[in-house]
């Protein structure tokens, strides 16, 4: 499969100035960037700048980035799924995993995350992929934002709807370990059957919860 990608970038407006959302971004233009150091919501600052640009150097990597001037102040990040998870056992070509959305406090409830969303499935190629996303109550920030573990969930939920993610059951342990987990999914619209059928498999081990 032929991971082709098309840059994207639209501007907002926020308290702190004008925002530039856009992407992909290459892994060149990344690195000439920082990285917010409210962005502590998978690892330190550095470390997470690190990583994204080495996700954007992998074939069917994605990074799409709100950035103030040259700050990076949110980002969404897409790969494929890592490979210890359950859902890398059958690699399917077409189907990649949204592994971390994150928007710095300072801009948040400015419609971020949405506008990360948005701009990530502007680009006509992503309706080649199915697109998963695991949410784990554990990476919420609920202390920052004051949330329950369930508002916090429909304010996530909300957000991914927005651009067509759904809710998939599944039966992994570290979804059902807790039931604000959450296993999300959108299905592009050339992906086929047998994609959806492999995925299913993936979902389920124990069959008689199907």
């Amino acid at each position: 499969m032929e991971h082709t990608k098309t840059f994207f970038s639209i501007t907002k407006d926020t308290t702190h100035g004008t925002v530039y959302v856009e992407g992909p971004v290459p892994p060149e233009t990344l690195a000439t960037y920082s990285f917010h150091e409210d962005l502590v919501a998978f690892r330190p600052p550095t470390q997470q700048h690190k990583a994204i640009v080495e996700i954007a150097g992998l074939p069917e990597g994605r990074i799409i980035i709100m950035r103030n001037d040259k700050i990076i102040v949110g980002y969404v990040t897409y790969l494929y799924p890592d490979p210890l998870e359950r859902w890398a056992e059958d690699p399917i070509e077409n189907m990649i995993e949204l592994g971390a959305i994150e928007v710095a406090p300072a801009y948040r409830g400015t419609g971020a995350g949405k506008a990360l969303l948005a701009v990530s499935f502007m680009d006509d190629k992503m309706e080649d992929y199915l697109v998963i996303t695991t949410e784990y109550y554990w990476h919420w920030d609920l202390k920052g934002t004051g949330l329950s573990v369930w508002d916090y969930r429909k304010v996530m939920e909300k957000m991914m709807s927005s651009v067509g993610f759904e809710y998939f059951a599944t039966d992994d342990p570290e979804i059902t370990s807790h039931p604000a987990n959450c296993l999300m999914a959108r299905e592009g619209k050339h992906v086929s059957a047998d994609t959806m059928e492999r995925f299913d498999q993936l979902r389920f081990r124990n069959r008689f919860m199907y």
